[in-house]
């Protein structure tokens, strides 16, 4: 166990709380412990957990849990607290719409709030088009309204998603998802008309980008063919996948072949969007204008809501009554969402996630250097990546990272594992972290990688 007990303020956002890594017991402590008891008592088991925590409070750079260990959060709850968790702005927001009025449904008596997201993503989104936007509860509800709207517009049924990507959990978006354990297995059916295609990994394949591109439409054009063909959906940096950042062209050459055979690309940025890699949003790292792009995760600090955003005409294509929701934007989450993308425009918050990635590729890069078992270092802003391997034939390490992932967290660092073969680590920290809170982290990580 480690104690540090040294405090700093919060950079951005969050309650005051000191931020500092508090390791006071074995994790879990003795009131975690209770609670997780509970929780296996009353939640379906399918529900796991990462960390072995019961949360009380967050803020800045740490998680603090029910008896008092300060964790150093390089996780985001997946990418979701992006702005920092409990932001005043955000806070302050949720509190003055909830008291004014929780719900009404939008489709019943419409509200200014979710018309102000809508705007703000037509205005923040790639394209200089004219576009419309349709609010929903989570990053997999708008992946299935995306495909819905994609396959009205263009009368076609067929669709297209990569190896290693990652969609969602509902019955669509798990065809559309890669990885059978634990997002797939044992719960098919899947939804047909879903093919999948191999992407760019750079790592793996060896590929250029257009080489990857051409290999990819290839089989599109002989296995699905394009007059069949709806959309393709991709996620611009793979996510649950493994952090796999495609390389050059291959997303343009994409594009283009979608615009020349009237197919709708879709990018999926929930996890990819709100600043997380340094940009606005993923797409415009490669120089694309997708046509429809789906938003969760950041979008709201941590209330759920999420959007399709996308050309007019193409938004346009769903009938009336075809697209909604009881509780898709809700007024509470917009409240939300509209405070976040304020702290997004008006607090640095993009350049602060270049400065956090700067920080994360120096140290892993210098990990790398003297560890042949990081076989890869790779991302984009504060959405950075190491992929264990065996240093003798490349292939991929899942003992290895679940071992330097389960020692982290014992020495009071959130971090997160991925990628189809288990073998990634993710790191996801708020933006609102100090340098000194990350630098930190990482040193926890490097130890452990040593001692495993």
């Amino acid at each position: 166990m480690t104690l540090i007990d040294e405090p700093t303020t919060v950079p951005v956002g969050g309650p005051a709380l000191p931020q500092v890594r508090r390791v006071v017991t074995e994790l879990p402590g003795p009131r975690s412990a209770a609670i997780l008891a509970r929780k296996a008592d009353a939640v379906s088991a399918g529900v796991s957990h990462t960390i072995p925590v019961a949360a009380v409070a967050a803020g800045g750079g740490v998680v603090v849990d029910a008896d008092g260990n300060s964790l150093i959060d390089l996780g985001s709850g997946i990418a979701v607290t992006s702005v920092g968790n409990a932001h005043p702005k955000v806070a302050a927001a949720v509190a003055a719409q909830a008291a004014q009025f929780t719900h009404t449904c939008f489709m019943i008596s419409p509200y200014e709030s979710y018309i102000e997201v809508a705007e703000a993503l037509n205005r923040l989104t790639p394209g200089d088009f004219a576009k419309k936007s349709a609010l929903f509860n989570s990053g997999a509800e708008a992946v299935e309204n995306a495909i819905k709207i994609a396959r009205k517009h263009t009368g076609r049924q067929a669709v297209v998603a990569l190896d290693h990507g990652y969609h969602g959990r509902t019955n669509l978006t798990m065809a559309l998802t890669a990885k059978s354990m634990p997002y797939k297995s044992g719960f098919g059916p899947f939804a047909p008309e879903v093919y999948r295609v191999p992407g760019s990994y750079p790592l793996r394949d060896g590929l250029t980008g257009p080489e990857a591109a051409a290999r990819a439409i290839t089989l599109i054009e002989k296995q699905v063919g394009a007059d069949n063909l709806a959309a393709i959906i991709i996620e611009p940096i793979q996510g649950e996948g493994g952090f796999i950042v495609p390389a050059d062209g291959f997303l343009n050459e994409v594009v283009d072949w979608c615009r020349a055979n009237g197919v709708v690309f879709i990018a999926d940025e929930v996890q990819t969007g709100f600043a997380r890699t340094g940009h606005m949003f993923a797409s415009e790292i490669f120089g694309i204008e997708p046509d429809l792009i789906t938003t969760a995760k950041g979008i709201a600090a941590g209330l759920p809501l999420a959007g399709v955003t996308g050309r007019a005409e193409i938004m346009d294509a769903a009938h009336a009554g075809g697209l909604g929701g009881t509780y898709g934007g809700n007024p509470i989450a917009c409240a939300a969402a509209l405070a976040a993308i304020d702290a997004f425009e008006n607090e640095g918050l993009v350049q602060r996630a270049t400065e956090i990635g700067s920080i994360l590729l120096g140290r892993l890069a210098v990990m790398q250097a003297s560890d042949p078992r990081i076989g890869d270092v790779r991302g984009h802003g504060a959405m950075i990546a190491a992929e264990f391997v065996d240093p003798a034939t490349g292939a991929p390490d899942a003992a290895l990272t679940a071992k330097v992932a389960k020692a982290a967290i014992a020495e009071g660092v959130i971090v997160l594992t991925c990628g189809t073969f288990g073998n990634v680590i993710r790191f996801l920290p708020p933006l609102s972290i100090g340098d000194e809170l990350l630098n930190e982290g990482l040193d926890v990580v490097a130890a452990a990688l040593a001692a495993a």
